[in-house]
């Protein structure tokens, strides 16, 4: 089977071990994030594909461990041409997370991944 298309949710470890936000919280930040992504990249071709199949959908909730770390796998996606949305609680102005939109496991991909691990409470 091809590598499936996939979403890659990132969230700040360090607003639950160090700012105190509860997990809940940090979900709804993941969940924006998801759904800003999606509405943006409503248009393209993999996002169309993506949500054509409901029932199959692949996402993946890494966790990292601080805004620095947040920003520079930010910029590594934009510079790799990822489209992804970095999402800020409001009205605190505080960055909390990100979402690339559906996209394929491609080698430079796992690279920008690697400061990553999978999300746990």
């Amino acid at each position: 089977m091809a590598d499936p298309l996939t979403m890659f949710i990132v969230i700040r470890k360090d607003l639950i071990k160090t700012l105190g936000w509860t997990t809940g919280s940090v979900i709804a930040q993941a969940c924006h994030a998801s759904t800003a992504v999606l509405h943006k990249t409503q248009d393209l071709k993999d996002t169309r594909e993506y949500l054509a199949d409901l029932n199959n959908m692949h996402k993946v909730v890494l966790e990292i461990k601080n805004l620095p770390q947040l920003e520079s796998l930010s910029a590594s996606l934009s510079a790799l041409d990822v489209p992804h949305v970095t999402w800020k609680e409001q009205p605190e102005d505080i960055l909390t997370c990100l979402s690339t939109s559906p996209i394929r496991r491609s080698p430079e991909v796992k690279e920008a991944f690697k400061k990553c691990s999978l999300f746990r409470t």
